[in-house]
């Protein structure tokens, strides 16, 4: 079966290092479908490096009719989708309560949950037909036990995202179809712009491996979920922390 890898989020630190690991040794066959918003000249190199292999799409999942309009785009240029991975989030904003932009959670919950809803329906009816299909999402270690202060929106939208997994993954287990999470620790990467150096240092300091986590420790993490070996497994947020969080 040759495997198609539709990645949302694709142009992130993250998507970019796995787009990376899953096409070095892939074969030929293999086709990446990578969405990004306003950034896809991120891709150029992997573009270039892997000519045929990587499609990109310039999609705002923040906007319901145009996430409409890439799935109908996808369904009549490419193949069914047998792998998804939903990466997309806003920026984490450490923000007491009392200041909490609706807004801004709304637009995260459009872009992060909302759109993957929809991209679910979408490509799950075709991997339950061809009894096989790997759904993947990100969440964050904040959702294991006691979450940092002043995060209640990034924590309520990667909840959300939890929940969702843990339905599909019985829903669809029936016809080989697993759906799981990875949940990194504070991870160093383009995401934390808004963070303040001290959280970041503060965070590395507090790992029992004194340091943050990168893409190179969960993209193989990643990697395995998504592949044929991991058939059984299913319904799993896979902590990848350094030891910070436990279950």
């Amino acid at each position: 079966m040759a495997y198609t890898y539709l990645i949302t989020g694709a142009t992130s630190d993250v998507g970019r290092a796995l787009i990376e690991r899953l096409l070095q040794s892939a074969p030929a066959d293999t086709l990446v479908l990578a969405q990004g918003c306003g950034d896809l000249a991120k891709m150029a190199e992997l573009c270039r490096r892997y000519p045929g292999q990587l499609r990109t799409y310039d999609v705002d999942l923040s906007d319901r009719a145009k996430v409409d309009a890439f799935v109908e785009m996808l369904a009549a240029d490419a193949p069914a989708p047998t792998h998804f991975i939903h990466l997309p989030a806003l920026p984490v904003v450490n923000t007491k309560f009392k200041a909490f932009d609706q807004r801004r959670f709304d637009l995260d919950l459009e872009i992060e949950v909302h759109s993957a809803v929809r991209l679910c329906k979408a490509v799950l009816p075709a991997m339950a037909r061809a009894k096989f299909g790997r759904v993947l999402f990100i969440q964050t270690s904040y959702t294991i036990g006691c979450p940092p202060k002043n995060t209640a929106a990034y924590v309520m939208a990667k909840s959300a995202i939890g929940g969702l997994v843990k339905s599909l993954a019985v829903e669809y287990a029936k016809f080989g179809v697993t759906v799981n999470c990875v949940a990194p620790s504070m991870m160093e990467t383009n995401f934390l712009k808004d963070t303040p150096d001290l959280i970041v240092q503060a965070a590395a300091e507090d790992n029992p491996m004194g340091r943050n986590a990168t893409p190179a420790d969960v993209v193989p993490a990643m990697t395995f979920l998504l592949s044929d070996e991991a058939g059984f497994i299913t319904g799993v947020t896979l902590p990848v922390t350094g030891g910070s969080a436990i279950v």
